[in-house]
């Protein structure tokens, strides 16, 4: 006897694509509400490495001003608006008007990701050439930046973002791999209710994996390593806008993800750019 009359089961519950839905970035930077306008500026004030001075001869101590430097973010409207017929959502697995919001808060996500990596990305200082990942590497893109007057014992400041491949070769330095994990409860994703970004402190800089950096997968990926106050990054007072409804007339489903929003470089003495060879891993 020939069995017949199969059936199909449909799993209603669906399966999350890979891909990156929170952002990693917003929380390494100063970041300002706009309540209104379309521009942010930010004050960045210093004594311009003034010394200590003596009395003058004619008595008087010498007067010197500070160093007030401003520097603007203009924002820009990005959105992300998935659309499906009820019919779509009738017939299809899972929850598909769930499937609408939530990818589209994931767009909107990575576009804050990309806009603060390109911002990152303008600094000057760097390694010059590309190289596998090694306690050397960093050690001296740390050791840059204390050159230049930056606070890099400032643990909770200090930030760098490194490709996959870069990963995999710290993983084989002793002292990286050994290094206690730190959660970063700021990082949380309230709005899809998602995990902390996973950080390690190590050198008292915390470091992250991204897929998202310049040239990754190439023998030229641009890994970072940045002072939180080398960074400003602007959004509406609002934060990010989600919103989902049915159109009656049209009898289709929508969501729809909106933000303002804008990055600036600060200080550049406070990003280095780490060249990195990754070919042989990708």
């Amino acid at each position: 006897m020939v069995d017949t009359a199969f059936q199909t089961q449909y799993r209603q519950e669906y399966i999350a694509a890979f891909e990156q839905g929170l952002s990693k970035f917003r929380a390494s930077a100063v970041t300002e509400a706009v309540i209104k306008g379309n521009t942010a500026q930010f004050l960045v004030a210093g004594t311009g490495g003034a010394s200590a001075v003596t009395r003058g001869t004619n008595g008087l101590i010498p007067p010197r001003q500070d160093t007030l430097t401003t520097s603007s973010a203009t924002l820009v409207e990005w959105h992300d608006k998935p659309r499906r017929t009820q019919f779509n959502i009738f017939g299809s697995q899972g929850d598909g008007r769930r499937i609408l919001q939530a990818g589209s808060v994931k767009v909107l996500n990575r576009k804050i990701d990309d806009t603060i990596i390109t911002t990152l990305g303008t600094g000057t200082l760097n390694s010059t050439t590309a190289a596998t990942g090694s306690l050397a590497m960093f050690a001296k893109a740390k050791a840059k930046l204390a050159r230049q007057d930056v606070d890099v014992d400032e643990e909770d400041n200090m930030f760098c973002a490194i490709s996959p491949a870069a990963s995999n070769y710290l993983m084989q330095v002793k002292e990286y791999a050994h290094a206690d994990y730190v959660d970063v409860k700021e990082f949380v994703n309230p709005t899809l209710g998602g995990p902390a970004v996973r950080m390690k402190r190590w050198m008292g800089i915390n470091f992250f994996e991204s897929n998202r950096l310049a040239g990754i997968g190439t023998s030229s990926e641009t890994c970072l390593m940045w002072h939180r106050n080398a960074l400003g990054f602007a959004a509406n007072v609002g934060d990010m806008e989600v919103d989902a409804d049915y159109n009656r007339e049209e009898s289709y489903y929508w969501a729809r993800s909106s933000i303002f929003m804008g990055a600036s470089l600060l200080q550049n003495t406070g990003v280095y750019l780490v060249y990195h060879d990754g070919s042989a891993i990708a």
